[in-house]
């Protein structure tokens, strides 16, 4: 059988609008059995054909008008099966997407303001089906900030290629095509609908004489409040993560709203506690299908009921009832409608202590089950000042590098920023300069030593020498490209950390190396982070039900009874 004849024409390219059209192939319709008398018929469209009766059909009568013809049809529509009726719909309707947009009624447009692109470079592609509008003078302060290696730089710099991919995107790069705006899912973004506007001309609009007309923040308050004059059958808004910006913009009577969308949580009680207490009557409604068997000393429960939805992999349920003996327990595995409870080892007493460390409360105790386990390679551990997060923590790693050589050494960052006035640079080297951060670790290092008073002084001295040389402070400033080996890395004060900063240091973890972050999200220093959009909310939010991984906030002060009460009316 010969070849058929190559093709003497290119074949054509589709248009854009043939990509975003969702087509489907038709199936034929049943061919019915039709007379000779109502052959007529089967011409008809589908809406015109009378309805079949039996096996015979009456022919009605043909209209005068003809059937469309089909060069009216669109271009995209040859792609559908020739079996598809002459009336079929429009493919253009299908181009948008079916589902309707959250908001009721027209989308609204979005006045970004400079420090929300400088907070989250991904913010243009996350307002859903409303429009963003940018002032020029919010791209002027973009270009100063472009330079330098600082968290804002580097995010000022992806905005600007995003802007430029964006830009890129215009067919005629006409001045009426820009103000058209620019489809925010050019570049793949699917889940943004709306378009980007530019300030392509001066809007003149007289603000209060109360405001330097030559700030940047008035200026962008001048341009929301043209655009409000503009368009007033549209809600425009001013996203901005300055509190000043916004309470000068409900004065003026503009609409305004902070950036939320980078808040993992808008309730910080909403964070889960990795700790649950068991009802009351928790053995009457489960001891009937429940399954109980031993191994290495240890209890097993397989559980079945309506508690089992609520439960989590790595979360600890309680039962303390009066007159009957407590239960602890961690939740090992959920399959379906059953879950596996494991009984804890008690750390509270002495013979079980952890570097001579004991549990003083519940939450210490599921916390040190945590630090011990080697199958938990990410540990958060929450809560206010005095609770015994960094102490127990560098017990647990103490005795897994020196007693059981499970780690290699023990790695310390955290954040440096400051309380109260920056003292400026430290002389040193790189340990040097983190040492005057990590006064907490001395201090928790001291309390561990002192508890071996049976070796002498001579003893302790070598124990410390011991000690140090297995413990490394690292700063968070050289984290980026590392790979950490059988190692135990422990993140203080991880409150500080933004969530990009979290999922760097977490990457870091090779093979063997398990990390515990410490922070307490009542103490947030760094600017433009709130309890809802820090980093160590957000590795805790997305960590929870991990089967290598576990949280626990801890709830009690053990420091002193003077920091128990200070914590509590100060």
């Amino acid at each position: 059988m010969p070849l058929p004849k190559p093709p003497t024409k290119r074949a054509s390219l589709l248009e854009p609008s043939a990509f975003a059209a969702t087509l489907a192939v038709s199936k034929a319709p049943p061919k019915p059995k039709i007379t000779p008398a109502a052959a007529p018929a089967a011409a008809l469209a589908p809406a015109e054909r009378p309805a079949a009766r039996g096996k015979e059909m009456v022919a009605p009568k043909v209209a005068a008008a003809p059937v469309a013809a089909p060069a009216a049809v669109s271009p995209t529509l040859a792609l559908v099966s020739p079996a598809a009726p002459a009336a079929a719909p429009k493919p253009a309707a299908r181009s948008k997407p079916a589902a309707k947009p959250r908001g009721a009624g027209k989308p609204k447009l979005f006045v970004l303001d400079t420090n929300v692109l400088m907070h989250d470079p991904m913010s243009l592609f996350r307002f859903e089906e409303h429009d963003i509008y940018l002032p020029m003078i919010t791209l002027e302060e973009l270009d100063g900030h472009k330079k330098g290696m600082t968290e804002v730089a580097r995010n000022v710099r992806q905005v600007s290629r995003d802007l430029d991919a964006l830009a890129a995107g215009l067919q005629h790069h006409t001045l009426e095509e820009m103000a058209q705006g620019l489809a925010l899912d050019l570049t793949g973004h699917r889940e943004a609908g709306g378009k980007l506007f530019f300030q392509t001309q001066l809007l003149d609009t007289p603000l209060p004489q109360g405001l330097p007309q030559g700030k940047a923040d008035n200026q962008i308050l001048g341009v929301v409040q043209a655009l409000k004059a503009q368009q007033p059958g549209r809600e425009v808004v001013l996203v901005s993560k300055d509190i000043n910006m916004r309470i000068k913009a409900r004065a003026l009577g503009l609409a305004a709203e902070d950036y939320r969308n980078d808040k993992t949580l808008e309730d910080s009680d909403l964070l889960y506690t990795g700790v649950q207490a068991l009802p009351a009557d928790f053995w009457d409604r489960h001891g009937k299908t429940m399954e109980s068997w031993q191994q290495g000393g240890i209890t097993f429960y397989r559980i079945s009921g309506p508690l089992v939805p609520s439960l989590l992999v790595n979360e600890f349920v309680y039962l303390e009832a009066p007159g009957a003996a407590p239960l602890y327990a961690k939740v090992t595995e959920i399959t379906g409608k059953t879950a596996v409870l494991r009984t804890l080892k008690d750390y509270g007493h002495q013979k079980n202590a952890v570097w001579g460390v004991t549990a003083r409360n519940r939450e210490q105790n599921f916390a040190l089950n945590l630090l011990m386990d080697p199958d938990c390679d990410f540990i958060t551990l929450t809560g206010t000042a005095g609770t015994g997060k960094t102490l127990m923590t560098l017990a647990a790693g103490l005795s897994q590098v020196l007693d059981e050589r499970r780690y290699s050494e023990i790695i310390v960052t955290r954040v440096t920023v400051p309380v109260g006035e920056d003292i400026g640079f430290l002389p040193g080297t790189e340990e040097e300069k983190m040492g005057p951060w990590m006064g907490a670790l001395d201090d928790n290092l001291e309390v561990l030593a002192r508890g071996d008073s049976s070796a002498g002084e001579w003893g302790r001295a070598a124990t410390n020498d011991l000690v140090r040389s297995k413990i490394k402070i690292k700063s968070l400033n050289f984290m980026r490209g590392r790979t950490f080996l059988n190692k135990f890395v422990i993140i203080d004060e991880a409150q500080n950390l933004t969530p990009k900063q979290m999922k760097t240091l977490i990457t870091r973890a090779g093979p063997g190396t398990k990390i515990v972050c410490l922070g307490n999200l009542a103490q947030i220093d760094t600017p433009y982070l709130t309890e809802g959009s820090s980093g160590l909310t957000f590795a805790v939010d997305r960590f929870k039900g991990w089967a290598h991984s576990g949280h626990i906030t801890l709830a009690r002060g053990e420091r002193s009874r003077l920091a128990d009460f200070a914590s509590e009316v100060l």
